[in-house]
């Protein structure tokens, strides 16, 4: 296998900072910038090369060839991982939700996969829920040999690790630190990694897209999760969302998606017209990416 140091390092394109003067259909008082990871690279985009970065690193120092990961039938992360184990030389092996999809015709984003060479292994619900228990994965590299394992996602402590770098490098392009920093929440991955570095004076804020009441991060995450944007739960849209990211894109000529960014940025206009936000207070929200998972309906 290649240097993957010297890969990883030549791999990603830059992710701006940009201001968006007017992006909401009605005007707000607040400073609106965006974190353009959705730049960081046409296939291995946004949070997902972020999370994935280290592992890659771990895995190649490790000695291990396969690259084991989880996701639905429509997951940004299964995407990502193939698309990255094609480039940088693993194995890759896509346990997926739900047995019944493996007689069906493969949808745009497992052909994807599988053209890239990822080994799609489909399980039912019931066993996929155990997909981090010790015995379960133990079956899975029994019949698949050694691998490295990616959870769902791809959240762990080395994808927090690369998702901790996005608020330093916030801070130098702006020249200061942003009042608000938002991100979508899924796994959480994010979220923890901008918590993690982010300074006492700028406030983190995550917009949970999946419907889950009880949802928690670890005690010691600084940040504040708002739980009642996600339009009836994951990948779950409505006309208003829809509405709203046409308009968003209309203003600003950026490309957003429904299951993530489009709710973060629904999130903080909804805020923003309630008065949350103190007047003129900069917000930065970062474009995650997933843009493959953009809803025709757009």
């Amino acid at each position: 296998m290649p240097d993957i140091t010297q890969q990883l390092a030549q791999f990603a394109a830059s992710s701006p900072v940009q201001f968006l003067s007017d992006p909401f259909p009605e005007p707000v008082s607040i400073r609106v910038y965006m974190k353009r990871d959705d730049l960081l690279h046409p296939l291995v985009s946004g949070n997902k090369w972020r999370k994935l970065k280290y592992n890659l690193l771990a895995a190649g120092e490790q000695g291990q060839a396969t690259i084991m990961t989880f996701g639905g039938a429509y997951s940004n992360h299964l995407y990502a991982t193939a698309a990255a184990g094609r480039v940088f030389g693993f194995r890759t092996i896509g346990i997926v939700r739900g047995e019944e999809l493996a007689s069906a015709p493969l949808n745009s984003t497992l052909q994807f996969c599988q053209q890239q060479g990822m080994q799609l292994h489909f399980v039912d619900r019931a066993s996929y829920r155990r997909k981090e228990e010790p015995a379960f994965l133990d079956q899975l590299t029994g019949l698949f040999g050694p691998c490295y394992v990616v959870p769902e996602g791809g959240t762990n402590a080395l994808a927090i690790r690369g998702t901790a770098e996005i608020m330093p490098e916030i801070i130098s392009q702006m020249g200061y630190t942003p009042d608000y920093v938002s991100c979508a929440v899924g796994t959480g991955g994010t979220v923890m990694g901008l918590a993690a570095s982010a300074p006492s004076d700028t406030r983190v804020l995550g917009f949970l897209v999946l419907k889950a009441p009880d949802f928690q991060l670890p005690q010691r995450v600084n940040c504040q999760i708002r739980t009642e944007y996600h339009f009836g739960g994951y990948a779950k849209v409505s006309p208003v969302l829809l509405g709203f990211i046409r308009a968003f894109e209309q203003k600003t000529g950026i490309l957003i998606e429904q299951v993530y960014t489009g709710k973060m940025l629904y999130g903080i206009y909804d805020l923003a017209r309630q008065g949350f936000f103190p007047a003129g207070a900069n917000i930065m929200a970062v474009h995650t990416g997933g843009l493959q998972g953009r809803s025709q309906l757009l």
